[in-house]
This record gives structure tokens, sequence and C-alpha cells, in this order.
């Protein structure tokens, strides 16, 4: 983000220059009318151009490792900590900034501290970095900033971060030990069929042994990947994973993938529970730090994580705008548990929808928790029979010509 140098002159007459960052010369007036100053003249600082500055932030943001969740949240508690004792915030970015090691993190906190110090508030500050902080973090500023509770609101953002990256770690380990087991048992497959069963193959037809059906299938396959026939199955299959990755990329592909997502049997059923306890967790921690319903739910639809639920919530938000409770709203949408919903048509009967919501959020973790275990403990059985069965029809393509050649010796 570029800096730029105002000039201005003060109410006793003194001129005065005060630097700030913006993304454009129209973004650094706004900036300035806003704390009152009237620039004689604003330039951009280290004689580049704003366009260019914004060109060259821009490259560097896309080259450079964005914050994930741990971050945030590493983020989010360390400054309530710092907030809580007492330590002011420039200050407490300032420490913030020395210690972090991601440089685009860095630089964020480093602009957000010259932001804070000039005057600007802190969630302000942050909305200038939106390739760092997201909505979420953002909200949950503003509203600690708005109700004077900033270091219990960076409190709640921590562990609703940490929440979600123990979600998030959950699904990755259980998707993780099949996918590495699988990747394996193919690489093997196809190191014993290419190099292996041809010397094999070799010794055989020196002996003038009849190969089996089965072995000669599993010849005339090793010879088939070893010819240039792989090389274009090879590049169809990543034309095939470029496309796909395109169409879901796109809004109707994402949509349609995620719904086929949630239809499948066992991991259908997971993504549902995550998605809900994160809507819980989420949509609870921001109606109890103050933000509006309103604001909550559009916050919430983008980390739903699942095109056809955010779809949900976006309609939702639309009924809640004519006056339509949510949870009337949601359960016209058919994506959330039937609990869920009970608990939250409660919660907002009794005007204790955060209280409600988190309960919820509290069952449906466990819930994730034990799915992913049950999960774990079905697939793997499942991956050790598939790794012996790629592994036992290489050997026994082997064997089988043996037992014709030892019948011959007899």
């Amino acid at each position: 983000m570029p800096t730029f140098t105002a000039t201005y002159t003060t109410r006793s007459g003194q001129s005065r220059q005060l630097k700030l960052q913006a993304s454009d010369v129209t973004a650094a007036r706004r900036d300035l009318r806003k704390r009152g100053i009237v620039p004689a003249a604003l330039e951009a600082s280290e004689g580049t151009s704003p366009a260019r500055s914004v060109l060259s932030s821009d490259l560097s943001a896309l080259l450079e490792a964005k914050p994930g969740i741990r971050e945030k949240a590493l983020f989010a508690n360390k400054l309530a900590a710092l907030v809580d004792a007492g330590v002011p915030i420039v200050r407490s970015l300032d420490l913030m900034a020395r210690q972090q090691r991601m440089p685009l993190f860095k630089r964020a906190l480093t602009a957000v501290g010259s932001d804070v110090n000039q005057g600007g508030s802190l969630g302000a500050a942050l909305r200038r970095w939106p390739q760092v902080f997201d909505k979420l973090t953002i909200a949950m500023v503003e509203a600690g900033e708005a109700g004077g509770v900033l270091d219990e609101s960076l409190r709640r953002l921590a562990k609703l971060l940490e929440g979600n990256a123990r979600l998030q770690n959950q699904i990755k380990g259980a998707m993780g030990y099949p996918v590495a087991v699988l990747a394996i048992a193919v690489l093997v497959f196809l190191g014993m069929t290419i190099f292996l069963i041809p010397t094999f193959a070799g010794i055989f037809e020196d002996l003038g042994a009849e190969l089996p059906l089965f072995t000669q299938m599993m010849v005339d396959l090793s010879k088939l990947l070893r010819s240039s026939f792989s090389v274009l199955l090879a590049l169809a299959i990543a034309v095939g994973v470029w496309l796909f990755s395109r169409y879901y990329a796109t809004a109707e592909g994402r949509r349609r993938v995620d719904g086929v997502l949630l239809k499948l049997p066992l991991f259908g059923d997971l993504i549902q529970k995550t998605a809900t306890a994160k809507f819980c967790r989420t949509f609870s921690s921001l109606t109890r730090a103050g933000v509006p319903i309103l604001l909550s739910l559009e916050i919430v639809q983008e980390t739903a994580g699942n095109a056809v639920i955010a779809d949900a919530i976006v309609n939702s938000r639309r009924e809640v705008q004519e006056g339509i409770p949510l949870s009337v709203a949601l359960g016209r949408k058919q994506v959330f548990p039937e609990l869920a919903l009970s608990m939250l048509a409660i919660g907002e009967e009794t005007g204790q929808m955060d209280q409600m919501l988190s309960k919820v959020a509290d069952f449906y973790e466990d819930e994730v928790e034990a799915a992913v275990k049950a999960l774990t403990s079905m697939l793997e059985p499942a991956m050790i029979v598939i790794v012996g069965g790629i592994v036992g029809s290489i050997l026994l393509a082997m064997y089988l010509p043996m037992f014709s050649i030892f019948d011959q010796i007899k």
C-alpha cells in the first residue's frame, strides 16, 4: 500500500506534514477529511506514483504467504493479552510486528500501528488490509472497540478461530490418512508394474513358459504404461484436473460439486455437521460481541465452507430483512439439522440466541470428533485391504507362471 505525505496548515498557522497509507489519492484525501485535515499538497512518498505503488504492493501480496487461521488466532490472543495488561495498542502492535516472521503480516501490523498512532481506529486500520484480516476479525474488533471491551472481544475471536482450526484439522486428519495411503499404494503398483514385471516376463519367455491369462494381462498393462500412451494418459489426467478446478472455481460449478458432496454417504453427514458447528459458533460469537444480525449472517456466509449452505444463509438473510425469524428462514432451506433449528428457535423466543447457539456448537463439535474417529476406524482396514490387494495382485501375476514351470519340470 503506497505512503502519502500531506502538507497542511494548523489553526495556529504552522505548516506540518503527515504521512499516511492509502490505496490511492482519493482514499488518502477521504482519510484526511475524516481527521479534519484539508491538505495544501498531497504527494506519494519516495517519488513513486500511487498506481505503481499499488501494483507493486498487490504483486508482492500475491507472491507472499497469507496468514492462516492459526496465525490470526495467535494474533488475537497476543493482542488481547497485551491490551488486558494495559499496554497501549500502538505499542502492542509494534511488539507483535517485531516478532512476526511472515513478511506480509509484518507489514500489515506495522501499517496498522502507524494508522492507529495517527488517530485512526483499529477496526478502520484493519480494513485496509483485506488480504490479511478477514471480515470476521474486523467485525469482532470493531464491536469490541464500540463496546469498550476490545480485550474480551479479541479473546472470543481467538477462541473462535482456534475452534475453527481444530475442526479443519479434524477433517484434514480424517482425509489425510486414506489419501496418503492410497497415493503410496498407487506409486508402489506403478513401480512394480513398470519395472518389476518386465524382468520376470523376460525370464518366463526365456524358459518358454506359457503365461496365465492374469499374468499376460499384467504384462500387457506394463507394456502399455511404458509406451507413449502413459504420457497421453498423464496429460489427459492433468487436463481433467485443470478443467475440474476451473469448473469448481465458478459459482455454479462450486454449487453443484458441493451439493454432491453433501449427498455422499458418511462424508456428506460429516460436512453438514462441520458446517453446522462453524455456523453456530461463529454466529454466536458475533451476536454476543454486539455485531448486528444481518452483518453476522453476511460474515457467517463467507465462512460456511460449502456453497449450498452459503446460499441458504444468503437467502435466509434476505428473509430476515423482511421480518421472518431466522430459524424459520433457515428451516425452509433444509440444510441444517432439526436439532440446531429447534435450539435456534428457542433462543429467539427466550432472547438467549447466542447461548443456545453456543451449546449447539459444542454438541456438533463433539459429533464431528466422534464422526471423524468412526470414519478413520472404518477407513484404516479398508486401506489395508486395498494396499494388500494391489501388492497381492502383482505377486500373484509373477508366481502363477512359476507353478506351470514346476509342473513341466515334474
